[in-house]
């Protein structure tokens, strides 16, 4: 391989035009040869006797080349882009120059991470509102468990909204029954709405033994057959219960907590939510932080980059639903979803986390932050004991690149929040009016190809650089 020339282009790309000798041109199209002759039929050789010339002089010179070239030029291209020191961040558009006996010549254009010129990242402000539970927010987080004692007791009395009914019903249309409006000892809470309009409504005021027909007229925007039609309902009352609320004591804090008193409990509750709202409080502190962080820094994201990490989360998405046991196919017809109409809601999530990314990197680079073999060490035992794997596993399957780089940008993460200060946060600058353009091209991902590609635009075997705790999650998910 020989790279013959290197171009800087707009929009962070280079392109590279690579040279494969005509030796290792040939020695690919051998290869392809010696794999698919035993698939090609030559009137007078047995299956896979027929020698390459024959085979070439029936079918053309270059029969063998597409699949050549689909096997060197991935290689071809990873060894160019590792030569030239470029950080590639998306497919590659491939334009095939020249192939022959003189080898193969082809053009890649790389898109690379883009520069970023950093502005203010320590000492900003941001608002972060002082956190206080009320005896409101107390009795809400009881309500679970009030919900949860709660017992159903039959009463002998008319029945009230609030209280649920057992009953026998049938719908009939016309003097006919119709499909689906039957049911036996069916329990219908009055005033919860699961039911046609104005059914639970009509059963207010029943007792345990009436029979009554209800006169119902359907939604209009109810299904086919039933939408807008008026039916009569026949229902027998069997049976009225309503609900019996524990005493709030401490017999009540014994049954459904660990400690002994209604005090301690209430106490307990409120610690727990004062603690989540105190992370909440912290997380949208350091979030506008990091926001204003990314919009001090100026860069010019390159679509592709977009594009490729976007078909990433896409990819991960899919095989997330399909590890669950749901083809995703399936799961697209039951959300009424395509694969393109995910990709271009992706892209917007895939902008914001390249935002975080490339601010981070920046502030690292600025800081010249290190990460030293016992913090790499650290973050290896970290993450085995986070996705259940063995070190030496995590190991071969994340890059110690990619882990140095996450641990970097935690450190990077800690001087923009340690030099902040809570307080009022600066004002926003005023948004273009214009329109911003829509984005219909395919989105991308993060992650590299497994697989060669010969058109513009295909998958070349390139790692590409790639966030630990992603990848950790890939082969947790693919187990």
């Amino acid at each position: 391989m020989n790279v013959k020339s290197v171009e800087k282009q707009e929009k962070s790309t280079v392109e590279l035009v690579i040279e494969v000798s005509g030796q290792e041109f040939e020695a690919a199209v051998e290869k392809v040869y010696k794999k698919k002759r035993g698939s090609i039929s030559v009137p007078g050789f047995r299956k896979g006797k027929a020698p390459r010339k024959i085979i070439e002089g029936m079918y053309g010179a270059g029969v063998f080349y597409e699949d050549a070239i689909n096997d060197i030029y991935p290689v071809a291209y990873g060894q160019a882009v590792e030569q030239e020191k470029l950080d590639a961040v998306a497919w590659p558009k491939i334009e095939i120059v020249e192939a022959g006996k003189d080898g193969l010549t082809f053009k890649a254009k790389v898109t690379v991470r883009p520069e970023v010129t950093l502005g203010e990242y320590k000492g900003l402000t941001a608002e972060r509102p002082a956190v206080e539970i009320t005896d409101e927010d107390v009795e809400g987080e009881l309500k679970p468990f009030i919900s949860r004692a709660t017992r159903m007791v039959t009463v002998e009395r008319e029945a009230r909204s609030g209280d649920t009914v057992v009953i026998d019903f049938e719908g009939f249309k016309d003097g006919e029954p119709f499909e689906g409006g039957k049911a036996d000892g069916h329990s219908l809470e009055l005033g919860s709405g699961s039911f046609v309009p104005g059914f639970e409504e009509q059963l207010v005021g029943c007792k345990a033994g009436d029979e009554k027909e209800l006169d119902i007229t359907f939604p209009e925007e109810y299904h086919e057959g039933l939408a807008g039609a008026a039916v009569v309902f026949k229902v027998k009352v069997h049976e009225v219960k309503e609900k019996q609320l524990p005493d709030l004591d401490d017999e009540f804090a014994k049954d459904v907590s660990e400690f002994d008193t209604l005090k301690e409990f209430k106490d307990d509750l409120s610690a727990k939510l004062k603690a989540r709202r105190e992370d909440q409080a912290q997380h949208d502190f350091e979030h506008a932080l990091m926001e204003q962080v990314m919009n001090n820094m100026q860069v010019d994201i390159p679509d592709a980059m977009v594009e490729f990490r976007a078909d990433s989360l896409v990819n991960d998405m899919a095989r997330r639903i399909t590890s669950q046991g749901l083809p995703f196919e399936q799961y697209l017809a039951m959300t009424g979803m395509d694969v393109n109409s995910l990709r271009v809601q992706a892209a917007e999530a895939a902008t914001g986390q390249i935002r975080r990314e490339l601010a981070l990197d920046a502030v690292a680079a600025a800081e010249n932050i290190q990460v030293s073999d016992e913090e790499l060490e650290a973050e290896y035992q970290r993450l085995s004991g986070e996705y259940h794997m063995d070190v030496e596993e995590i190991k071969k399957n994340v890059r110690e690149h990619d882990v140095r780089q996450d641990v970097a940008s935690r450190k990077a993460e800690h001087i923009i929040y340690d030099s902040a200060k809570v307080g009022k946060a600066p004002a926003k600058a005023e948004e273009s009016t214009e329109e911003k353009p829509k984005r219909t091209r395919k989105p991308a991902a993060k992650k590299a190809a497994d697989e060669p590609a010969g058109e513009e635009g295909e998958k070349p075997k390139k790692t590409v650089r790639k966030r630990t705790s992603k990848k950790a999650d890939e082969e947790k998910t693919e187990e």
